[in-house]
C-alpha cells in the first residue's frame, strides 16, 4: 500500500485529500492516515530528498529543503517573488480575517490595497473564495494551500496568535508612525 500511496503522490504533484488516498487503496481513513504517518517517519528516519507533507485533510509530495541548492544546478533558478512589506500586511490581513473583502482590507490598512492583492492572487498565495450576500456581491478572499506550503503551516489553526498586549503596542506604533508623517 505505501508503494501505490507513494505513486499517487508522486504522479499528482499537488495535494491530494486523505478520503481520496483512502478510496483509491481501499482502506479506511484512519488506516490511511497510519499509513501515510508511518512513510513520513520513513522517509525521515531514511534521510531522503522527498517528503510528504501535510496541508489540512490532504498529503503531497516534494522535495526537502535542503536540497534546494543542489536542484538549482540543473534546474533553471525558479522565479522567486517578493513579498514587500506591504504584501506581507495584506497577507496577514487575509490569513486572519478570512473570508474577506478588499474593502475590509483597505479599512484595516488605510489605503487601497487592490495592487496588493492581485500581487498575492498571482503569486497564488490568496484565492477568491466566494461572494459576499451584500450590493455589487463584492469578491472575498482567502489564502491558498501554498500560503499554508510556503509558511510551513498545516492548517489556519496553526497560525501564531496574536496577544491582546501585542495588538495595543502595533496600534500605538501606527499611531505614532501616521504622527511622525503629519509633522512633516
Amino acid at each position: 500500500m505505501k508503494g501505490i500511496i507513494e505513486a499517487i503522490l508522486f504522479t499528482m504533484g499537488d495535494s491530494v485529500e486523505l478520503s481520496k488516498i483512502a478510496n483509491a487503496i481501499e482502506c479506511e481513513e484512519s488506516v490511511t492516515k497510519e499509513i501515510i504517518q508511518s512513510m513520513i517517519k520513513d522517509y525521515e528516519d531514511i534521510g531522503r530528498g522527498i517528503q510528504i507533507i501535510e496541508l489540512g485533510n490532504c498529503y503531497q509530495m516534494c522535495t526537502k529543503k535542503d536540497a534546494y541548492e543542489a536542484l538549482i544546478k540543473i534546474a533553471r533558478q525558479p522565479k522567486k517573488y517578493v513579498l514587500t512589506d506591504v504584501l506581507l500586511e495584506t497577507l496577514s490581513i487575509i490569513a486572519y480575517k478570512q473570508p474577506v473583502t478588499k474593502l475590509e482590507i483597505e479599512k484595516i490598512r488605510g489605503v487601497s490595497s487592490s495592487h496588493a492583492v492581485n500581487k498575492l492572487v498571482e503569486f497564488g498565495l490568496v484565492e477568491e473564495v466566494g461572494r459576499l450576500d451584500a450590493p455589487g456581491k463584492p469578491i472575498l478572499f482567502g489564502t491558498t494551500e501554498e500560503f499554508l506550503r510556503r509558511f510551513s503551516v498545516q492548517s489556519l489553526e496553526n497560525l501564531p496568535i496574536i496577544e491582546h498586549t501585542q495588538i495595543e503596542h502595533f496600534k500605538e506604533e501606527a499611531e505614532d508612525e501616521a504622527h511622525l508623517k503629519l509633522d512633516l
